[in-house]
Formats: C-alpha cells, sequence, structure tokens
C-alpha cells in the first residue's frame, strides 16, 4: 500500500504575516496580479489590507470581484476572460472557500483551455499543466482551499455541486493572517469553524485515513474544539488558533478525502444556495450518528483530541454518543441552526437531493456505505 501527501509550496502563519505577500511577488518576480475575490470584501476594505501593500510597492493588477457564494461555471469563466484581457501573470485569491475555488479554476483553465467548458475538471483529474501561480489569502477560518487540491464549483443550469480534485490546482503560496480573519460577523466565524471540523473529523474516519493524516486530524480537532468557541465571540487568539486548526484539517483532509457529510451538504448548496458551511455543520452530528459503529475506537480518539477525559473509560458505544452530543452543543453554543428545515431546505426535494449526494465524489469516502435510500432516510432524520 502506497500513499501520496500534497502540500503547497510556502504558508506563512500568524497576525500580521500578509506582509510577507511582497517579499514573495518579488522572489518569484511577479509582475501583475488578477486579484479575485467578492463585493463585500472590498466593501468592507478587507481586500484593501492588500492593494494598500501592492500600491506602496508599485506592483501592477486589476481586480475580479464578482465571485458569489458557491460560485458558478458563469462565475468562472468571466473570472477567465478576465485574466486574459488583464495580461496578469498571477492569482492572489482574497475571501473564503469561494475566491479560492474560483481562482484555482480559473488559474487551471488558463494553462488547461481544453477544459474551458468548467465540466470537464469535475472528478480527480490530473491535467496536464500547472495552475498559474495563485497566492492565497483566507479571510475565513474554514476551508483550508490554500492548502488543499481540491475546489467546488456550481453548476447552476443541471442544479448541481461538482468537486474537483487536481495536484495542478495547489496554491503556491498560502497567507494565513488572522487579522484578516477578524473583522468576519460571528455567524461566518461560527458556521465555517464547523467546516473545518468537518474536515478533520471526516478526514479522521474517512475509508482513505492512515497514521500521517490521523496526526494531523486529530491535531485540527484539538485546537478548533478549544479555540471555536472563543473565536466567535472575537477573541483574537481564539480567531488566530482556528486559522491554524483549519489550515491543519485541510493538510490532511486534501489526501485522503472526506464523507458523506459533504456528500449530502453540496446539493444543498446547489440547490438552495446555502452557504457550504452551513450546510455542513448541520449535518455534522446526524451523520456522525449513523457512522458510529463503522469507526472501530477513533471516537475515543476524537473524544481525547476534544478535551473530553471524563468519558474516556466508559465503553465505546457511549463514547460514541457523548461525542455525537458534544458536538451538537458544539453547534448549538456557535448558533448553528439544528435542523434543515430551519434553513430553507424543502422536504419534497429529498428524493432528488439524495439522487445527487449519493453521486457525489466525498460520499464514496464514508467509513460506512450508502445507497440512496439511506441518504433519503438521512435527510428525512436531519429535517
Amino acid at each position: 500500500m502506497t500513499y501520496r501527501m500534497i502540500l503547497n509550496e510556502t504558508s506563512y502563519f500568524g497576525a500580521g504575516s500578509i506582509c510577507h505577500l511582497i517579499d514573495e511577488v518579488k522572489k518569484r518576480h511577479f509582475k501583475k496580479a488578477l486579484i479575485v475575490t467578492d463585493k463585500d470584501l472590498i466593501k468592507f476594505k478587507v481586500a484593501t489590507k492588500v492593494t494598500d501593500l501592492l500600491d506602496k510597492f508599485g506592483f501592477s493588477y486589476d481586480i475580479f470581484d464578482e465571485v458569489i457564494p458557491n460560485p458558478t461555471i458563469g462565475t468562472v469563466k468571466k473570472g477567465v476572460d478576465i485574466f486574459r484581457k488583464s495580461e496578469a501573470d498571477y492569482l492572489i485569491a482574497i475571501g473564503g472557500g469561494s475566491p479560492q475555488d474560483t481562482a484555482k479554476a480559473i488559474g487551471i483553465i488558463i494553462n488547461n483551455p481544453q477544459h474551458a467548458d468548467v465540466r470537464s475538471l469535475e472528478g480527480v483529474i490530473n491535467t496536464s499543466k500547472a495552475a498559474v501561480p495563485i497566492i492565497a489569502i483566507p479571510t475565513t477560518a474554514g476551508t483550508a482551499a490554500e492548502v488543499t487540491i481540491n475546489y467546488v464549483i456550481t453548476d447552476e443550469e443541471n442544479k448541481r455541486k461538482f468537486v474537483c480534485v487536481d495536484p495542478h490546482d495547489i496554491p503556491v503560496v498560502a497567507i494565513v493572517d488572522s487579522e484578516m480573519m477578524a473583522s468576519m460577523p460571528a455567524s461566518l466565524k461560527a458556521s465555517t469553524g464547523i467546516d473545518a471540523l468537518t474536515h478533520a473529523i471526516e478526514g479522521f474516519i474517512t475509508k482513505g485515513a492512515w497514521e500521517l493524516s490521523d496526526m494531523m486530524h486529530l491535531k485540527a480537532i484539538e485546537i478548533i474544539s478549544r479555540a471555536l468557541r472563543k473565536s466567535v465571540k472575537g477573541d483574537p487568539k481564539g480567531v488566530e488558533d482556528m486559522a491554524l486548526g483549519q489550515y491543519i484539517a485541510g493538510m490532511g483532509f486534501s489526501n485522503v478525502g472526506l464523507g458523506l457529510v459533504h456528500g449530502m451538504a453540496h446539493p444543498l448548496g446547489a440547490f438552495y444556495n446555502i452557504p457550504h458551511g452551513v450546510a455542513n455543520a448541520v449535518l455534522l452530528p446526524y451523520i456522525m450518528e449513523f457512522n458510529a459503529d463503522s469507526t472501530g475506537n477513533k471516537y475515543h480518539d476524537i473524544a481525547k483530541a476534544m478535551g473530553l477525559d471524563d468519558i474516556l473509560n466508559q465503553p465505546i458505544q457511549d463514547v460514541r454518543k457523548h461525542v455525537v452530543d458534544a458536538i451538537k452543543q458544539l453547534n448549538k453554543d456557535v448558533g448553528i441552526p439544528a435542523k434543515l428545515r430551519d434553513i430553507g431546505v424543502k422536504e419534497q426535494d429529498i428524493p432528488e437531493l439524495a439522487k445527487a449526494a449519493f453521486a457525489d465524489v466525498c460520499t464514496g469516502g464514508n467509513p460506512r456505505d450508502v445507497n440512496e435510500k439511506d441518504i433519503e432516510m438521512l435527510y428525512h432524520h436531519v429535517y
């Protein structure tokens, strides 16, 4: 049995680490950037922290700020056109998963124009050329897109999300500066934080997990469990810890895959434009409950990482229940809705949602095998 581990080339961490952007631009002899972001990050001057640096040192850039949550094929195609017209030679992605994923797709298509339709990038694919160089600057502590080989695009026409897995899309530089995340609203910190926890837990129990990825995922669970509540309340150390925890989770799951939580969350984004973190957060405890008997002693390790020391000597069935209850309590503490009906899901859509979830690339990594009927049952249970 062989295993593969792919990480990005260079990463910087800590409050104020955005200052290293200029060093990297100079070192790599980049000439002009296309900044990929969204209008809110421009409006609230989060992206200004980057553009001010570029202006100060005289580096040229254009801005593509039309990224939307759950970015679409159309958004990617527009970004590709703007990149070509700008004559840029690299991308700076500023934002959460949506700008990061959009930049990855743009960068891949520019150097692999045979995939200009975007849909042909779906699944596990090895494109012939690396993407245009990307400097990833996350503003949320959740997706870890800055260190993963994955991105997700929405096919609006067919009401579906598809996952693209390609070693060539990984950013060359990640700048994980907690000051870029500090101004995000509490609700966004909560949903993206549970998204990061989902990455860590699913990555730990997925079929492809192994010792090196387990090490990463358990450390991520530990950090996120202690830091998320503090981050949501605005504590600077909590925000900084979450920035690191979500990145460590990304290092792991990018290389081993995820599971049914993500498989079921993706259709919710495609059908209703529900933010990905919210969809994951609502689903997580229920799918953990469903998977429990297929995870051996791994929930014991999760309990230990979460600091649930008082339950570690109990029978494994009891430990599993306590872990699920702890996730439900964490969701409640940070304001995550309890049921799918609370976030706009329509019960009559469940058969179509189940069909899409069963076909999702993440579902195959789930520790417990499922069919469409199982998934329908789960959607109804969480509804």
